[in-house]
């Protein structure tokens, strides 16, 4: 079984999205897309001006977004009449389908707010489906946890613990993933799927081979393949995602990802003649 290495480290653009909430993106800039994978967001700050603004409401269509909360807490509200609060742990996974208007504003003044987006493209048969929702609170999020290593899954399974997002078309792993210093942290990826590692914090060495030094906030793309050996330089903490490549063309029109640009063009018309939302 050979091992997964490096393909490329990457350092996120620090950029502003929504009503001026500071985050870093490395997904959506370099690379622009990784297939399944469209954008990847870390947001984060002890500042409230950095986040305060939140995310208005604004309109998707033809992706999913995973909101996944490590420190603080989000209201959301959308155009199907669903409503939530995310806090620390929780994940929101919503599948936006043929059309979604929803806002996530901060449900705080102050305080540490730190989590991340990601957004996966939905194949072509599914793009005009009806939105989807999937709540997971911090406490339906199964853990393995021993002396080297503590596991939170999302999705996919380590060992006992599994996630409890099933039956998705791009068979994803996404673990949260915490590794004492000196340990090593080993699992088995699905050589057809495109993987990646977010470094959140402390220093990581990965596969066999020598690679520069990867610290704190790095997006690090993995080589095809099925052995992972990630060994802590430092105590780390760090996001594992994986997916099945879906392989058609995309067309982006910002909050719009579809597979042509006629498409893109018949979201924007339906969302600025008010036929956007259907029932």
């Amino acid at each position: 079984m050979k091992n997964i290495e490096i393909s490329k480290i990457i350092n996120p653009v620090q950029t502003f999205d929504g009503a001026g909430v500071k985050l870093k993106r490395s997904i959506g800039v370099e690379p622009d897309y990784f297939d399944p994978f469209l954008m990847l967001d870390e947001f984060g700050s002890e500042n409230k001006d950095d986040y305060i603004g939140g995310f208005p409401p604004h309109p998707h269509r033809g992706i999913e977004t995973v909101t996944y909360m490590l420190n603080g807490e989000f209201e959301h509200e959308d155009s199907t009449g669903g409503k939530g609060r995310m806090s620390s742990g929780d994940v929101q996974w919503m599948k936006t389908g043929r059309g979604i208007i929803h806002s996530e504003m901060p449900a705080m003044s102050e305080g540490k707010l730190h989590g991340f987006q990601l957004w996966i493209n939905m194949p072509a048969k599914l793009k005009m489906n009806k939105p989807e929702y999937m709540y997971i609170n911090s406490d339906q999020i199964q853990i393995h946890k021993d002396l080297e290593k503590k596991i939170k899954v999302i999705a996919g399974k380590f060992e006992d613990a599994e996630g409890p997002v099933k039956g998705h078309n791009v068979e994803p792993v996404y673990f949260d993933i915490e590794l004492e210093k000196e340990k090593e942290f080993n699992f088995k990826l699905s050589s057809t799927h495109n993987s990646f590692i977010y470094l959140i914090e402390g220093e990581i060495k990965i596969g066999d081979k020598n690679h520069k030094k990867v610290r704190n906030s790095t997006l690090i793309l993995l080589t095809k393949s099925e052995k992972l050996k990630v060994k802590g330089i430092t105590k780390s903490k760090f996001l594992l995602i994986s997916g099945k490549p879906i392989g058609e063309p995309i067309a982006k029109g910002g909050p719009f990802v579809m597979n042509t640009k006629k498409e893109i063009l018949k979201a924007i018309e339906d969302y600025q003649t008010g036929n956007f939302v259907q029932k």
